[in-house]
Formats: C-alpha cells, structure tokens, sequence
C-alpha cells in the first residue's frame, strides 16, 4: 500500500512539473509575441475617426504592414469583431490568446484579420499581430453592421523617425 502511494505521488508530482514547464513555454511564446514592432505604428481609420495601433514584432504583422495602405469592406460578426479574408496567406504563428480585448488586430487562420472591438474569453486559436493603442470610441466607430475601414502606416511617426 505505501508503494502504491509512493508511486502515485511520483506520478503526481511529475506531471503538476510537466505542466508547469509547458505554461512556461507557453508564457514566452505569449511575451515574444507582445512585443512591440519598430516602426509598427499604423492607423486604422473607420469612417472619420483614425485610432492609432501598434504591430507586434513578428512574421505575420510584418507581411501584413507590406500589405498596406489597404481599404477593405470588414464583416460583422457575432457584435464584438469585425473581419477580411485577404486575397493572399501570410504567415502564422496561432495559440489561444484565452482573453481577447478590445483592439486587438488578430489572424485568424492564414487570411482573415479580425479587429476585435470587444473583450471576450475565447476557445480559438489566432495569431497576434497588433494592437490599438486606445480603443476607446472603437466600438461605436465600427457600429454594428459591415464596414469600410483603411489601414496605413502612421506618417505622424514616420516623422517622428519610428516607421520607416
């Protein structure tokens, strides 16, 4: 009987550090992809209001900022996001966010941006790309329909040096 216990607080022990070491990986796959992009700033302009976003340092914002400038028709869905599916695949690099917040720029899948324009805690799998950097008037801008928005760099950071 004792053996028994033994072996099972083994067990037990083995994969509460397992799991541990693999949260761990999980938080610096989560941080490498929070980091913010150099020269990333682009503007988001929804009808006559421009909202400022920064793009994280990783491949698919990268092939996304060659993209711009783009102006596309986004789709409502579900009243927190808007989304386009772009005529090419960019890269990915999807986990579960877990948390999603207002003015987070997403990929979902390998062609479809979704700008979020509310907090939700979800099950699906996206790649970060970016962020508004203040997403207050976001949802009333976007509305609740189908939309026309414009995505550029920031020429007032060019300016300043920060895109390039």
């Amino acid at each position: 009987m004792k053996r028994s216990f033994s072996m099972m607080l083994v067990f037990v022990s083995f994969l509460v550090s397992g799991a541990s070491s693999c949260n761990q990986d999980d938080d610096n796959i989560n941080m490498e992809n929070k980091t913010p992009m150099a020269n990333g700033k682009i503007k988001i302009t929804v009808n006559s209001q421009t909202f400022t976003a920064t793009l994280l340092d990783n491949n698919s914002a990268m092939a996304f900022k060659e993209m711009l400038p783009m102006t596309v028709e986004m789709i409502e869905l579900n009243r927190n996001e808007k989304y386009v599916r772009l005529p090419e695949n960019l890269p990915t690099n999807a986990s579960n966010p877990g948390t999603i917040h207002p003015g987070d720029l997403m990929l979902y899948g390998s062609n479809t941006v979704v700008l979020f324009y509310e907090g939700l805690n979800t099950s699906y799998s996206y790649t970060r790309m970016g962020k508004i950097d203040d997403p207050s008037g976001l949802r009333n801008a976007l509305g609740t329909g189908n939309v026309t928005v414009t995505f550029e760099m920031d020429k007032n950071s060019a300016l300043l040096g920060l895109n390039k």
